[in-house]
């Protein structure tokens, strides 16, 4: 089987990512670094699932919550300067892109 594109996509927005949430301040990093990481380790988990399973949309609708979840944790980290704007626009529009494969998958069925 080969990878889904959506994981592929999602999978570089972690590597991009984790450099990122290594630089926050301390006391944030085992706080609020430490949700986003888990936010995308757990939908980057959610979209291996669902590629593997036959009922796909439970995962991916989960994933899509995740997804949420995640762009608030970001938006927080900009508002608190950890990130700077360009980097949260980089990961945002990341996001979404994973977020409208996501969103293609759910509505056809397949990947």
């Amino acid at each position: 089987m080969t990878t889904a594109p959506v994981v592929e996509k999602h999978y570089q927005l972690i590597l991009w990512m984790l450099p990122k949430l290594a630089k926050y301040p301390r006391d944030q990093r085992f706080l609020l670094a430490d949700r986003v990481e888990r936010c995308l380790l757990d939908i980057l988990n959610l979209l291996l699932r669902a590629a593997y399973s036959r009922e796909k949309k439970e995962y991916l609708a989960e994933a899509n919550f995740k997804l949420e979840e995640t762009r608030y944790l970001l938006r927080i980290s900009r508002d608190m300067k950890y990130l700077s704007l360009k980097e949260h626009h980089f990961a945002s529009v990341s996001l979404l892109e994973v977020g409208k494969m996501v969103g293609g998958w759910l509505k056809t069925g397949k990947e």
